[in-house]
């Protein structure tokens, strides 16, 4: 799933959660997460930190691939997210 967005990140925890089996309890337990902070993601809180994101992801067991996008010259290459941080830091 392609994820350009807070709702799409949600729908995709939501679906996977529910492919589980999970409860929204269950699963911020698993993620060391309250049941609130759960409930505000799949709702599509707009400000959600970015950890804590990850952390549910790893509950889940999905996964970020951040990469370039195709295009027709070849295969997406994969990005240094440190770079990317650093450079979004400089402005």
């Amino acid at each position: 799933m392609r994820v350009i967005s807070i709702g799409d990140a949600a729908a995709a925890v939501r679906g996977r959660r529910l492919d589980l089996d999970l409860s929204q309890d269950q699963l911020a337990r698993r993620a060391g997460m309250s049941r609130k902070w759960v409930y505000e993601f799949e709702a599509g809180k707009p400000k959600a930190e970015f950890g804590h994101v990850l952390r549910v992801f790893e509950a889940l067991g999905l996964h970020l691939d951040l990469s370039k996008e195709r295009t027709h010259d070849g295969p997406a290459s994969a990005i240094d997210l440190d770079a990317l941080l650093d450079e979004h830091r400089r402005g």
